[in-house]
């Protein structure tokens, strides 16, 4: 079995420790806890990993967030990997800090990164990790927020929350939606 793992992020370095790269941070934890390694490539950078018969296609795509879609799509069709096996990776600024949600399909919820894959892909049926960067902003400051670091007491308990992103992601391919569902959700 093939599975695509998509972190959505900004390439850059400017944007490498923002809370909008959370989809990279997981999948760099996973690739560096498996010690493999991501290559530039087409639309993004690709690491694979192989567990107990699974293979993992992680990508971290170069798009830059708001045409994710090409960048899922293109990896989808060379690798063959069919939407009930993609799993993307996102922030979330409706949930607190560290929360995991996870979901079979829905709405981009405001997301530029899933709006574009849902337009790409022509339609909502992919699950996706939401991972909870929280609201802390004052109106008209959500642009500066997801893009901004994070504070210092979220650097603290950061590494833990990646963590369980990341085993939710194993997951998904070893235990299935459902099952992980029922783990990981609100963790």
């Amino acid at each position: 079995m093939k599975y695509l793992l998509a972190g959505l992020g900004n390439i850059g370095p400017e944007y490498a420790d923002t809370r909008h790269n959370i989809g990279f941070k997981v999948l760099d934890y996973l690739a560096g806890q498996s010690g493999i390694f991501f290559s530039p490539d087409r639309y993004g950078d690709i690491a694979t990993y192989k567990h107990k018969g699974r293979t993992f296609i992680l990508l971290k795509p170069s798009t830059y967030m708001n045409l994710s879609g090409k960048a899922v799509s293109y990896w989808m069709q060379k690798e063959k990997i069919e939407s009930e096996n993609i799993f993307v990776i996102t922030d979330d600024l409706a949930l607190p800090f560290g929360k995991i949600r996870i979901r079979a399909k829905g709405s981009d919820g405001g997301h530029n990164g899933l709006k574009n894959i849902t337009e790409v892909l022509g339609s909502m049926d992919y699950a996706r990790l939401r991972f909870g960067i929280g609201d802390q902003f004052q109106k008209g400051q959500q642009v500066n927020y997801v893009l901004s670091p994070w504070s210092e007491s979220e650097k603290k308990e950061l590494p833990e929350r990646i963590k369980i992103a990341a085993d939710a992601c194993v997951s998904f391919g070893m235990a299935g939606l459902a099952n992980t569902m029922n783990e990981f959700n609100n963790k």
